[in-house]
């Protein structure tokens, strides 16, 4: 496709409400390329005529200023004279104004695309497919996109329909444009650098694209997975520090058997020492690439050489442990390691919500409630009640599991709904796990620096508890037999008494025997356990 001839034009669309459209060649336009993206002018009354016809006069405009006109299989439009992207994109602004979230919302997306396109090029070069001057050219326009200096050039909605395909030629459209003002051509002067011909080459949405969201999942899952240790570290220290003060544990919220809240504490360090051990094994699978399958795995329109040299260089780019997938076809449709990417979100969700919910109640009172813990306060908690401080931090880290429950959902929707060889909707699928691993990762951030870190205990109230708790008759069982050490348990709940006292009046077993078979310290201990014996400074 030549469109050298139209796409050098620029012209003035200031009038373009009006249909008056007028060639003003070299014009500068400096509006921020944003505006360029706004909605049609409520002025612009023409209606856009059959897609096939090349009358641009006809078309109302999403923007005003210079313009280029660029050219399609559906036919002619404006793009803005002074962006990157072209004309697929122009199309996609107008098809999907439905989230105001574009995909530039993602930087590990768009570098993670500008990195397999690189990638492409090198082996296209390698191949001797491309002319090295060109491939430089290419490769280091994706080096200015990888590096985000052309963030605000990626303005397509993130929910958008073709699997992707809009995605993708926004990356050629910009890579493409870049190339040639590097080469000091105009944008737009596909003739010499062309997005399909050159930067597209060897490639298909349905590789590319797959690539390019497995390497942005990859790269935002590792802080993310740095605040799942943090977070695991930061219980692990409260948990070493109350080692040895004793509480009582609680099941369905009665009153349960002695514990300590190191116990407590670590084992919620555990949760999240699991999870994180979870998260770590997603890397090897999403690593498995279907790059150089092209359109459905078969390979066409590429060398039979290109798919292993793209793996390979894209493996020395981003130092990830990149391979082969082993069936091509069935990775072009396959959505499992997306699928267990937002199972591993969920699962961590899950911990969270419980550490989260268990702080807050532990938290409750501070006269009429469990009172075992204060989170720290860290802001006023009502309009009306002074003094009420409400714990805002674990009801924050809750709503954001909520969001990930619900994002989880999402993507087995999307994920479940490819039909034969291609799933379409992998733009909505990469697009939430993306916004569930950052927000993830910004909960426990917060739940650590904000609530975690700043936690103390009421050893007294932990004590109190353990001591007169009347389910610590269970260690009477084996002495006195259950219904005996029932009728014990019975008796101190209705005379508000502990075990101990009541036991000591029921039974004949010396003094230094209750003792130790009630003492919570003991109890807490019978498997021989503490919480530095089960590696608590490991995290």
């Amino acid at each position: 496709m030549d469109t050298a001839a139209t796409s050098n034009d620029t012209i003035d669309t200031t009038d373009a409400a009006a249909g008056d459209i007028t060639t003003a060649k070299g014009i500068d336009y400096d509006a921020d390329a944003k505006a360029a993206a706004a909605a049609v002018s409520e002025d612009a009354t023409e209606q856009l005529r059959d897609p096939r016809d090349a009358t641009v006069s006809h078309m109302p405009l999403p923007f005003s200023g210079p313009a280029r006109i660029e050219h399609d299989s559906l036919g002619e439009m404006p793009v803005p004279a002074n962006v990157y992207w072209g004309i697929n994109v122009q199309r996609a602004i107008q098809n999907f104004p439905v989230s105001d979230t574009p995909i530039s919302r993602h930087p590990e997306l768009i570098a993670g695309y500008a990195q397999v396109k690189r990638a492409c090029v090198d082996a296209n070069e390698e191949l001797g497919l491309i002319d090295p001057m060109r491939a430089e050219l290419i490769r280091q326009a994706c080096r200015d996109v990888e590096a985000g200096e052309l963030a605000d050039q990626f303005p397509v909605d993130v929910r958008q329909g073709g699997a992707g395909t809009s995605t993708n030629m926004n990356m050629n459209e910009v890579i493409a444009n870049r190339a040639l003002e590097l080469a000091g051509h105009q944008r737009g002067d596909y003739g010499y650098i062309h997005p399909n011909d050159h930067v597209n080459k060897s490639q298909s949405t349905n590789d590319t694209y797959p690539a390019a969201c497995r390497l942005a999942l990859i790269t935002a899952l590792k802080p993310m997975i740095e605040e799942c240790r943090l977070l695991a570290r930061a219980f692990h220290k409260l948990a070493d520090k109350h080692i040895n003060d004793v509480t009582i544990g609680r099941t369905q919220l009665q009153d349960a058997v002695p514990m300590t809240y190191g116990q407590e504490f670590h084992a919620f360090a555990s949760y999240f020492k699991a999870d994180k051990a979870s998260l770590d094994k997603l890397e090897p699978e999403l690593a498995v690439m279907n790059l150089g399958g092209t359109a459905i795995g078969t390979g066409i329109c590429a060398d039979i050489r290109f798919r292993k040299s793209a793996i390979e260089h894209l493996g020395e780019i981003t130092g990830y442990p990149v391979t082969a997938a082993p069936d091509p076809i069935a990775a072009t449709s396959d959505m499992s390691a997306f699928v267990n990417t937002s199972s591993a979100l969920k699962n961590l969700a899950v911990h969270l919500k419980k550490a989260a919910d268990d702080l807050r109640l532990l938290n409750s009172g501070p006269r009429c409630g469990f009172n075992d813990i204060n989170v720290p306060p860290r802001q006023a908690g009502s309009s009306i009640m002074p003094g009420k401080v409400n714990p805002v931090i674990p009801e924050c880290v809750d709503q954001c599991c909520f969001t990930v429950f619900g994002m989880d959902t999402t993507v087995n929707w999307a994920c479940a709904e490819g039909q034969l060889q291609l799933n379409a909707f992998e733009p909505v699928t990469v697009h939430t796990l993306l916004e569930g691993i950052r927000l993830l990762g910004n909960a426990m951030r917060t739940f650590r620096l904000n609530c975690v870190d700043g936690i103390t205990v009421n050893l007294e109230q932990g004590r109190q508890f353990a001591a007169e708790s009347p389910s610590i008759s269970a260690s009477l069982n084996s002495e006195i037999g259950y219904e005996r050490a029932a009728a014990i348990a019975k008796e101190a709940l209705r005379t508000r008494r502990t075990v101990r006292e009541v036991a000591g009046e029921r039974t004949d077993m010396p003094d230094g025997r209750l003792d130790q078979l009630l003492d919570p310290i003991t109890l807490s201990r019978r498997l021989g356990q503490t919480c530095r014996e089960q590696g608590g400074r490991q995290a």
